[in-house]
């Protein structure tokens, strides 16, 4: 068992953030001594996944929902699973929307690097949009959504 203190260290979140979630019904079988919030692995693991969905964008509410669904026994597996694999969805869109950024950082990177080299951007221009070195080509294509080749 662990105390409210340790459980904030070890995760590196404010107590007053785990009271709330306590507050939310987020830890609906935790234990208490003399009033104490007292943590278990189970309370732990809670805290993993209410991190992941909070992360993953849900609202402490819709958490709320997930955790009453847990409680409900096997007969919501299907909803949760639906829930997990919408968030894990919604997160690879916007990774894949953050790749196509990072990738037109790189290549503006490389741009104006070599255009403050050469003085100009007249010899960058000319290699636009085909005949980039390879190395920047890749990052040119992603950040223009234009398909790999086979």
């Amino acid at each position: 068992m662990y105390s409210i203190g340790r459980v904030s260290e070890m995760f590196g979140i404010p107590v007053s953030t785990l009271r709330y979630y306590d507050k939310e019904g987020l830890f609906p079988d935790m234990e208490r001594s003399s009033g104490i919030r007292r943590f278990s692995e189970r309370e732990l693991e809670a805290l993993r996944v209410i991190e992941c969905l909070k992360a993953s964008g849900l609202s402490i509410k819709e958490i709320r929902q997930f955790m009453d669904m847990v409680g409900e026994g096997p007969v919501s597996y299907s909803r949760r699973r639906a829930l997990f694999e919408g968030r894990r969805a919604a997160l690879e869109a916007e990774m894949a929307e953050m790749e196509r950024v990072l990738a037109m950082l790189k290549f503006k990177c490389w741009y104006y690097e070599t255009a403050e080299r050469e003085g100009t951007e007249e010899g960058i221009e000319a290699l636009l949009p085909d005949s980039l070195p390879p190395e920047i080509q890749v990052f040119y294509d992603r950040a223009h959504n234009k398909p790999k080749e086979e």
